[in-house]
Order: C-alpha cells, then sequence, then structure tokens
C-alpha cells in the first residue's frame, strides 16, 4: 500500500468511525491492519474503534501493538490509559497515562485523562491537580473544567464543584453531564430552597427533551412483562443492596427481567444480581446510540432507571424513551426533570402527599410504607454487647456518611453537641479522610468551631464491610446528615446497634432517615430543629442503660420491621410496576 492509498483509506475509516458507522469503520479497520501491519497509526485507530464499542481488552491488544511499532506516540499511551480504565486497571491506566504526558508535556488531553484515571483511584490531589495543569495549558476547555468539577466534588468541596461546573456550562452550555453531575452537587446545600431546585431540573429537562416516540409493545395489562433495570452499580454499591432482596422475590411468573449494567467493575455482587435476571447486558463505554439500539430491541415494557443525576446516568437517552413506561427509583433523591420519566417510587413520608406532587416531573408512587428493602451484609459481625463508652471512658458519636454531605450548618450543630457533651469525641468515615489537605481542611473547620483536635477522629474506606461494619463498635450515637440523609449508613448503623439521630427537612434528601427510623419504630430519635437533635443525641449520651438496651434489641427491631420484610417489599414494588403498566394500557386504549 503506498503512502497516499494508506492516508485515504485512513481518512475514510476516521470518516466512517466520526459519523458512529462502527459496522464500517471495523471493517476498515481489518482491511488497513491486513494492508500496513506495521503502521502503528492503523493500529492506534483499530484501538480507538474498539474502545467506542465497548471491546476495550481487543483495544488494548491493539494499542500495545501500536505501542511496539512506535513506544513514544504520546496519544497511544493515552488512548491505551483509557481502555486499561474501562476494564478496571487503574493502576495500569494512571501508568499509561502518566507516560503520555511524560513524552509531551503540554499534551492537554493527556493531563485531562490522567486527572480522571486518578479520580477513579481514589488519589484526589492528584486528581484536582492534573486537572488544573491541563486548565494552565488550556484554559477554555471545558470538559477539563468539568473534570475539575468532578475532583471538587470528591474532594468534598460541594459549592467549588458547582462553580466549576458552572465554569463548564459557559464554555459548553450543552455538556449535559455538567448539567447532571451540577444538580447532584446541589442537593447538598441546604441554603437552595426546594422551589429552587425543582426549577434547576426542569431546565435540565428541557434541555434534553425529545419529540415523542412511539413503541411498538403490546399493552395487554395483565399479561407477562419485561422489566429492564439501567444503573452503573450493579456492583458492590449501595443500590445494589437494597435492590437485591426486591430482585430476589420479584414474582417470576409475572416478570422477565433485564439487567442493564453500566460500568466497568463486575463483581462478586454483580454475579449475585445476574442470577435475578433473564438477560443481563453490561453497557460500559458504549454510546448512547449503541445502547439506544440494544434496548429498543429487547424491547422492554418498563424500564427503571436506578441512577438519576448521580455518575454515569443514561437520562439524555431516557429522554427519548426507549419504554413506554419509564421510572426512577432508588440512585437518586428527587425528580429527574424528565417529561418522559413516567412514575418514581417513593413512600408518603419522604415526599408527602400533596406538596411534592407539584415539585416532581414524574407521577409519585408511594409503593409502600417505607421505599426500601434493606439487605443486612452476610458478612456483619455480631452487636458489641456494651455501649464503647465502657472501654473508652468517653462518648463516641459517629458519622460515616460522604463527607460532601456535611455543610457548615452540620458542622456548627456538631459542635455545639460537642460543646454540650463535654469529653466527647467525633469519628468520621469517608472516602478522602486520609488524605492530608482534605484532613487539615476538616479540623481547620472544627477548631474555628472551638472543638480541639484531638476529639476529632478521620477514618478512611476500609478493604471490606466486615471491618467497615466493625467501626461501630467504637460509636455510641450516630449522626445523620443534613440536608442530604445517609440511606445505607443509617441501616448499617442501626444493625449494629448505634442509635441514628436525624433532622428532618422539607424534600425527599432531608426526610430518609425520617423515614427508615419511623419503619422501625423509634421515632423519638427523629429532631425538628437543630436544637431538638442536639437535645436528642445529648440525651442518648447520657442513658447508658438505654444504649445498652438499644444494642440489645436494635437488630430484632430491624428484623420485625417493613424495612426488612422482603417477600412484602417485592410484592408491594411487583404491584406498583403492574399498576404503573395497566395504567398505560387504559390510556392507550382510550386513545385508539
Amino acid at each position: 500500500m503506498t503512502p497516499t492509498q494508506l492516508q485515504r483509506d485512513l481518512q475514510a475509516t476516521m470518516t466512517h468511525y466520526q459519523a458512529g458507522r462502527f459496522v464500517e469503520a471495523t471493517s476498515g479497520c481489518s482491511r488497513l491492519r491486513l494492508a500496513a501491519p506495521k503502521e502503528a497509526v492503523v493500529w492506534r485507530l483499530s484501538g480507538i474503534v474498539a474502545l467506542q464499542q465497548g471491546r476495550a481488552v481487543e483495544a488494548e491488544t491493539h494499542l500495545r501493538v501500536a505501542l511496539r511499532l512506535q513506544p513514544k506516540m504520546p496519544e497511544a499511551w493515552d488512548n491505551l490509559g483509557y481502555a486499561l480504565k474501562a476494564q478496571g486497571k487503574l493502576n495500569e491506566a494512571i501508568v499509561a497515562h502518566e507516560r503520555a504526558v511524560k513524552l509531551q508535556p503540554n499534551f492537554v488531553d493527556g493531563w485531562h485523562n490522567l486527572g480522571l484515571a486518578l479520580l477513579f483511584a481514589g488519589r484526589l490531589a492528584e486528581s484536582l491537580a492534573a486537572q488544573e495543569r491541563a486548565l494552565a495549558l488550556e484554559p477554555r476547555l471545558a470538559k477539563a473544567h468539568f473534570g475539575r468539577a468532578l475532583a471538587l466534588q470528591q474532594c468534598h468541596r460541594a459549592a467549588d464543584a458547582v462553580a466549576a461546573y458552572d465554569a463548564t456550562l459557559a464554555l459548553a452550555p450543552g455538556h449535559l453531564s455538567a448539567r447532571s453531575y451540577r444538580l447532584l452537587a446541589l442537593n447538598y446545600q441546604s441554603s437552595l430552597r426546594r422551589e429552587q431546585l425543582f426549577a434547576e431540573h426542569l431546565a435540565y429537562g428541557a434541555a434534553v427533551m425529545s419529540a415523542p416516540r412511539s413503541l411498538p409493545n403490546q399493552p395487554g395489562p395483565d399479561r407477562r412483562l419485561r422489566i429492564a433495570f439501567l444503573s452503573p452499580d450493579l456492583r458492590t454499591h449501595s443500590v445494589a443492596y437494597f435492590l437485591q432482596p426486591i430482585l430476589r422475590h420479584l414474582d417470576a411468573e409475572q416478570f422477565d427481567v433485564f439487567l442493564y449494567h453500566d460500568h466497568f467493575c463486575v463483581d462478586q455482587t454483580s454475579s449475585q444480581l445476574r442470577t435475578f435476571a433473564t438477560t443481563w447486558r453490561n453497557f460500559s463505554g458504549l454510546p448512547d446510540s449503541t445502547v439506544e439500539r440494544q434496548i429498543l430491541a429487547d424491547a422492554p415494557d418498563i424500564v427503571v432507571d436506578l441512577a438519576g443525576h448521580t455518575g454515569l446516568n443514561r437520562l439524555p437517552l431516557l429522554a427519548k424513551r426507549v419504554a413506554p413506561v419509564q421510572l426512577a427509583y432508588l440512585g437518586y433523591p428527587g425528580t429527574t426533570g424528565l417529561r418522559s420519566m413516567d412514575y418514581r417510587f417513593v413512600d408518603a413520608i419522604t415526599d408527602q402527599p400533596v406538596e411534592s406532587d407539584t415539585l416532581h416531573t414524574e407521577q409519585l408512587v408511594r409503593f409502600s410504607s417505607v421505599a426500601w428493602a434493606y439487605d443486612p451484609p452476610a458478612a456483619a459481625p455480631p452487636v458489641a454487647v456494651a455501649p464503647p463508652c465502657v472501654a473508652a471512658g468517653v462518648v463516641t458519636f459517629g458519622c460515616f456518611n460522604n463527607f460532601i454531605k456535611v455543610g457548615d450548618e452540620l458542622l456548627d450543630g456538631w459542635a455545639d453537641l460537642l460543646r454540650t457533651v463535654p469529653n466527647s469525641r467525633l469519628r468520621l468515615k469517608a472516602q478522602g479522610l486520609s488524605d492530608p489537605a482534605v484532613a487539615t481542611s476538616i479540623r481547620i473547620r472544627l477548631q474555628r468551631l472551638g472543638v480541639a483536635a484531638e476529639r476529632l477522629e478521620l477514618l478512611d474506606r476500609t478493604p471490606g464491610i466486615a471491618a467497615h461494619l466493625a467501626l461501630y463498635d467504637g460509636v455510641d450515637v450516630a449522626l445523620d446528615t443534613f440536608p442530604y440523609h445517609g440511606t445505607t449508613t443509617t441501616c448499617e448503623a442501626l444493625w449494629m446497634g448505634v442509635p441514628v439521630v436525624t433532622l428532618t427537612g422539607d424534600r425527599h434528601a432531608s426526610r430518609v432517615g425520617t423515614s427508615l427510623l419511623t419503619a422501625i419504630g423509634h421515632p423519638e430519635w427523629i429532631a425538628d430543629n437543630w436544637q431538638d437533635y442536639v437535645r436528642i443525641a445529648a440525651d442518648l449520651a447520657g442513658d447508658f442503660g438505654a444504649r445498652a438496651e438499644t444494642r440489645r434489641t436494635l437488630r430484632a427491631e430491624l428484623q420485625g420491621s417493613q424495612l426488612l420484610n422482603h417477600l412484602d417489599q417485592a410484592e408491594r414494588f411487583g404491584r406498583g410496576l403492574r399498576n404503573c403498566w395497566r395504567a398505560y394500557c387504559a390510556r392507550a386504549a382510550a386513545a385508539a
């Protein structure tokens, strides 16, 4: 093949790739590899095309050939890093991206992609630094502003993250991921009224709105239904913990279950979930167009979105409607803002009738008295017999929530509590708290509120669930966050015999703890204001006998509650699905 022919064929293949014609692009790459097997650029293009189709292993193979032929190609090292990241090989991915920027220090995309790999690996300060290096080279690079925003959010700096998302959108108004992540960050800010938050979600919905689509599904109100669950969290993740008991007991006579996983991590939890599915697919790394074609081919009757405005969602795809009925559940504490999202499954405590209904584009379905089915980990250790203050000599308050949920208003409340209970301590545990810069910032914030550094214990993530839960042996009273409550963390603390104090608010995110504590019969731990919050926590700290009794009985109380009545919860969930489908059938019949 002459150089001219090579360039012409490369350009034709690249044109197919850029236009999304992946069959033609793949075929072109195959011909090029046969005609020019010694050309590194051919193997790199083959790797890029394979990556775009979600074939990360094949992409890695092709990119490694390219780098054997031309080791000093920074773009290929960068592509290789992406292929490795897509397989969950984060340490190898970081090395590849570092090689790219070492070969070309002004490689802007290389610094940005290095920052993303570092972020996935939990190396937060380095991730932020890499994105800022990219912005130093190209201040108007929207995706680097977006990467910086993601890093700031993981560093628990919600307000700074929102500002960085705003900078992204100023440069790229159509950056839908930035819009979506920004909405999640806004949930952490107590100063934002719920009406303002709803307006922000409506703006997102308007940005992704699509023309109505007609789908061929046969109505049939009582026929067997194809239910698809779409989520990046069908793995060891909080969403999976609450989904698994529903799937385990969902009526197999009524429903075929499709599980659409959307993450490179596939683990033991994924394997367990897969046993409940008729069909399992992994959409990780695939473009929306490919995912859309596959879902339409599967023809689900109902799609259940479990992500909302959390990471790696497919809301722009759902805005186009891929099933006759679409509903939101579990993953996000509010409306999606999509007019095409028909329903949202909640309960009457998290979303009070009438007032909450006006703040959703979805119709709210209060399918049960509590919206979750908690599945305690089999590896959970037994509850410690005595409250930890006996051994420690001091009362320890604890919070194991994501620290981004801890704003200044909450810190003020915690500082007041620590002043109210002399010599008490505060144990915090979350990803990133071992980062020196993050830890120093937290200590300084509390010192300014009069809390000495020695009263604060900061812990990072533990390698396994058993070790994580065992840390509750050192906590006397757990403190919920505000305005964004914990869900898994609250259930875990309760399962380990630790009372949880929560402050109820005016929206779903700040009423989750209220729902959970009501479900297990402990409304006395629910505060209506900060004074109540401090009083309830201080009273629990001072009542040794009551806490000892709580540690003895709390696990059994959970086991007897609706929260752990998995069979009943699955039946209620299935009935909710069926009712949504029947409503669709009635509308279809009326329109015929």
